[in-house]
């Protein structure tokens, strides 16, 4: 029997440029040249991709009845970083569409529980999950009740879900994600923000120049955070920046954010208050008025969302709705072998029907601020 947990509550900037060409209906593999970068893909006509830096070795796509594509992620400037491959499932735009993680080695993992939290030594810099490239609008998220913690596609009355466009934000204006290894309590009352933790692991907002790719571990610094207050709940969004990003040095705290990026700060501010609304919903609340707290200020409160999910993963809390199953962290009770991790992936939905996009998904909204 598989464990789970169920108590408590939820890279590198390579310019980019693609030469496709198809050799024949069978097969197709595809080239592309930029600055330490391939991609390669194959099969049945089908054209894959993933991305492959520094270094590591060409992937490959298997399209068919089993839909599953496998890319290595690793970053340029840092060493010693672990590189991670992405296992799609089901058909893309369906309800079965799944994205895992494994090990460069193969070996499966949860992205919310064996990937660490801290990408060097000295814990200045982070691994952050994207879950949400910049500029879409698919509301992909890390499932929680599933074994292994795939990324899927969140889902309203039985529909896709898909974030509106907020004049005059185009879907996601960051790259959106988590950070590995923490939970926000649900039982626990922030003193800073007067509401308890929202069960999931704290967002990451990662502001760089580059789109990321869904399923990219990013290493990232942090600058600072703002509290969203969610349906009354606290849901802390950090502000990183990608430690490889050309202008990374130049962002060292909240301050810095302005005179880099101008109006980025107040454009994420209404992103949130507003990004709703479309659905019928009021306008979200902040904590301290939507000011961001600084970088020291945010660190503290993704060490302390860290300690509780240590909380989690030891089974000091249950009955979360959370699966904890991992096959990586020592001294777990939910901790598997790596043959029952690798069963959780192909037990998973292989096919499924993709749905027809939306011409709603372009559609402006157009919102009053009070």
């Amino acid at each position: 029997m598989i464990p789970s947990c169920v108590g408590g509550s939820r890279a590198t900037v390579v310019p980019l440029t693609r030469r496709c060409f198809q050799q024949n209906q069978q097969r197709v593999r595809f080239g592309l040249e930029a600055s330490r970068a391939r991609f390669v893909g194959t099969e049945n006509g089908a054209v894959s991709r993933f991305l492959s830096v520094t270094g590591s070795k060409n992937g490959f796509c298997l399209l068919g009845s089993l839909r599953s594509c496998y890319g290595t992620v690793n970053t340029g400037k840092m060493t010693g970083v672990k590189k991670y491959q992405i296992v799609e499932r089901g058909a893309p735009n369906s309800t079965d569409y799944r994205l895992f993680f494994k090990t460069d080695d193969g070996q499966s993992v949860s992205p919310l529980h064996d990937i660490p939290l801290y990408a060097n030594s000295s814990k200045t810099v982070y691994n952050m999950v994207v879950e949400v490239p910049r500029w879409t609008n698919a509301k992909m998220e890390i499932s929680l009740a599933e074994g292994l913690n795939p990324i899927k596609q969140d889902v309203k009355k039985g529909k896709l879900r898909f974030v509106a466009n907020c004049f005059p934000h185009h879907g996601y204006i960051w790259n959106y994600g988590a950070l590995p290894q923490t939970w926000e309590n649900p039982d626990h009352l922030d003193p800073n923000t007067g509401c308890k933790g929202d069960n999931d692991p704290i967002d990451a907002l990662e502001i760089g120049s580059r789109v990321a790719k869904r399923g990219e571990v990013v290493q990232v610094k942090i600058l600072g955070t703002v509290a969203l207050i969610d349906e009354g709940e606290t849901d802390w969004k950090v502000i990183t920046i990608d430690v490889n990003d050309p202008v990374a040095d130049q962002l060292n705290d909240v301050n810095d954010i302005d005179k880099v990026f101008p109006g980025l700060l107040k454009a994420t501010v209404e992103w949130f208050k507003i990004y709703k609304i479309p659905d019928g919903k009021p306008e979200n609340q902040f904590a301290f008025n939507g000011e961001a707290k600084d970088a020291a200020f945010a660190t503290k409160v993704v060490e302390e969302t860290h300690k509780f999910w240590r909380t989690l993963i030891n089974k000091q809390i249950e009955d979360t709705g959370i699966s904890c199953l991992n096959t990586t962290v020592e001294g777990s009770p939910y901790l598997v072998a790596s043959d029952a991790g690798e069963e959780v992936l192909t037990k998973s939905a292989s096919g499924g029907n993709s749905e027809a996009l939306s011409d709603t998904i372009d559609k402006w909204h157009y919102i009053a601020l009070k």
